[in-house]
């Protein structure tokens, strides 16, 4: 007997090819609001199509946000999440559309993401098809910023997380098929020392050297490294002194501190400051800063594993293997489960090499992950113990 899913999604695929090639040739860099609200334009009338009511969140500067709910008869509250920025300046569209070759489709914003986004839009087309509606209600949320650091959306993310039982993010899967299940939280500290200047060939005595200091502090909050599994510093941008002949009298440094959970990074975080702040050289003063809030860790929780047990279950029976993977890196989803919600990243088709020329999803991983991302909101639903409230 035929899977209605798997029929439909094969029956629609070179649709979605067409689709892909069209989200694709709309230049949408982060900076490009008319691009990006031209993406979110095309994806509202298509939910809109579903049945869902399509908010828009207006921004001056950036592109809008979206966000479209669908409401079901049943009880699981379902978030997909997704971004509609690349990194491409306008003219890219033009000068690199969507080829083949292969079993590549290649083209700007294919991996990163708006493959990922047709993936959520195909896999709610196909339930919707079986008149599928054991959901309480399905969010689509498809922010406009996350390709910079000046993030305006974090507040809709960190909202609309915790509202929901699961929260499906729909990057691309990771170029040997793995899922993501966990992401480190990251915070950011800037290292500050003051001394005193000098000569440095005629008077160095009286001199405070900042940057001594700050090497000391470099070797010596490097050590925190491994402290416990999964905890890291690295010591980034350096800057300080001034000419070879001065004894600096100031000098900084940028750390990127991370860690597996929210609880490790703080501990994590006190074992940084009073290293960073100890003294080292007579006379200089150390001072460590966080910069900005950072980013909360996407937990491997035993709610995640369930998730994932999930997805390992289904793609066994769509006929490929899949296993979850942690990453040190940051994402959306890693707001959206700030308050440990579970989640998954990566259900978007296999892909890679984004932010570069040769940019590209698998073809031959279309309809097999659409499928799992779609059977995967079957199982969410089903699962008494996920939608426990």
């Amino acid at each position: 007997m035929s899977d209605p899913i798997l029929t439909y999604l094969w029956q629609h695929l070179d649709e979605y090819v067409a689709d892909l090639r069209h989200l694709s040739g709309i230049d949408s860099g982060t900076d490009d609001k008319v691009g990006v609200d031209a993406v979110q334009d095309w994806l509202q009338a298509r939910l809109q199509a579903l049945g869902f009511s399509v908010e828009r969140r207006p921004q001056e500067r950036w592109g809008d946000d979206l966000v479209a709910r669908g409401i079901g008869a049943g009880r699981a509250r379902i978030l997909l999440l997704g971004h509609a920025d690349t990194v491409y300046p306008r003219g890219t569209a033009a000068m690199r559309p969507v080829t083949m070759c292969g079993d590549k489709l290649i083209g700007p914003g294919t991996c990163d993401m708006k493959a990922g986004l047709l993936t959520g839009l195909y896999a709610l087309r196909a339930l919707d098809q079986l008149g599928w509606k054991d959901y309480g209600a399905i969010t689509f949320v498809v922010v406009s910023d996350e390709e910079i650091e000046e993030r305006h959306s974090v507040d809709l993310l960190t909202t609309e997380g915790p509202r929901h039982h699961a929260v499906m993010t729909l990057e691309a899967a990771r170029e040997n098929g793995d899922i993501v299940s966990a992401r480190k939280a990251t915070r950011w500290y800037a290292v500050e020392a003051m001394g005193k200047a000098a000569h440095a060939g005629v008077e160095p005595e009286k001199g405070r050297s900042a940057t001594l200091a700050l090497a000391h502090v470099i070797v010596e909050t490097y050590t925190l490294n491994g402290m416990k599994e999964g905890m890291t510093v690295n010591p980034g941008r350096i800057e300080g002194g001034s000419n070879p002949n001065v004894v600096a009298d100031r000098a900084r440094a940028v750390f990127d501190l991370r860690a597996w959970s929210a609880a490790d990074l703080a501990e994590l975080s006190s074992a940084f400051e009073r290293v960073a702040t100890a003294p080292c050289v007579p006379g200089v003063e150390l001072r460590a800063d966080p910069l900005g809030s950072g980013t909360p860790a996407m937990e491997r929780t035993a709610g995640t594993i369930r998730l994932e047990e999930h997805a390992i279950r289904i793609a066994t029976t769509l006929g490929f293997p899949l296993r979850g993977a942690r990453t040190g890196g940051g994402s959306d989803v890693s707001y959206a489960c700030h308050a440990r919600t579970p989640g998954l990243d990566g259900l978007g088709p296999i892909g890679g090499l984004d932010h570069g020329p040769d940019e590209y999803i698998l073809h031959s991983s279309i309809v097999p992950r659409t499928a799992l991302l779609a059977k995967l909101m079957q199982a969410i639903a089903a699962d008494e113990e996920l939608i426990d409230d």
